[in-house]
C-alpha cells in the first residue's frame, strides 16, 4: 500500500505553489500584453471573429489575463482566479485541437494550451502558497457565510 502520510514536504509545498503561481501569473500577463501591444486590440477582436468566437470575447480574454495575471503573481484569491482562468485556456485549446500535438504545428498545437489547463487546476488545488496576500473571502465563497 501506497503511503501517503509523507508524499508531501510540508516545508517546500508553500515555495513550489509560489514559483507556480507568479509562473502562471507572469505568462498571463504576456500573453494579455502580446494581444494588447503586438497584435493589437482591433487586430485581437478580428482574429477572434475569424475563429467564430465573438469579437467581445477578446476584450473579455485579455481582462482575464491581465487581471488573473496579476491577482496570481499576488496570491490574491489564487483558487478562484486559477478555476476562472481554465474556460479562457479551454477556449484557446479548442482552437488548437486540429493543429496537431507540437506548438510548432501550423496554426500551433493543442499541448500547450492543455497543460497550461493542468497547472491551472493543480494551481487551484496547491492554493496561494508563500508570499500570499492573504485576503478575506466574501461571504458568497466562504464556507460558513455569516
Amino acid at each position: 500500500m501506497y503511503d501517503t502520510t509523507h508524499s508531501i514536504d510540508a516545508r517546500t509545498a508553500p515555495y513550489a505553489a509560489l514559483v507556480l503561481r507568479v509562473t502562471l501569473g507572469i505568462a498571463f500577463l504576456a500573453h494579455a500584453a502580446l494581444k494588447i501591444f503586438v497584435f493589437t486590440l482591433p487586430g485581437t477582436v478580428a482574429f477572434f471573429e475569424s475563429i467564430g468566437y465573438p469579437g467581445f470575447f477578446a476584450y473579455l480574454v485579455i481582462l482575464a489575463e491581465f487581471g488573473g495575471g496579476l491577482a496570481l503573481i499576488a496570491g490574491a484569491y489564487t483558487r478562484l482566479v486559477a478555476l476562472l482562468l481554465v474556460p479562457v485556456m479551454i477556449g484557446a485549446l479548442l482552437q488548437h485541437a486540429g493543429n496537431g500535438w507540437l506548438f510548432t504545428s501550423e496554426g500551433g498545437g493543442w499541448e500547450f494550451p492543455a497543460m497550461w489547463t493542468a497547472l491551472l487546476f493543480v494551481q487551484a488545488g496547491l492554493g496561494n502558497g508563500a508570499f500570499a496576500l492573504r485576503l478575506p473571502l466574501p461571504a458568497l465563497l466562504r464556507a460558513d457565510p455569516t
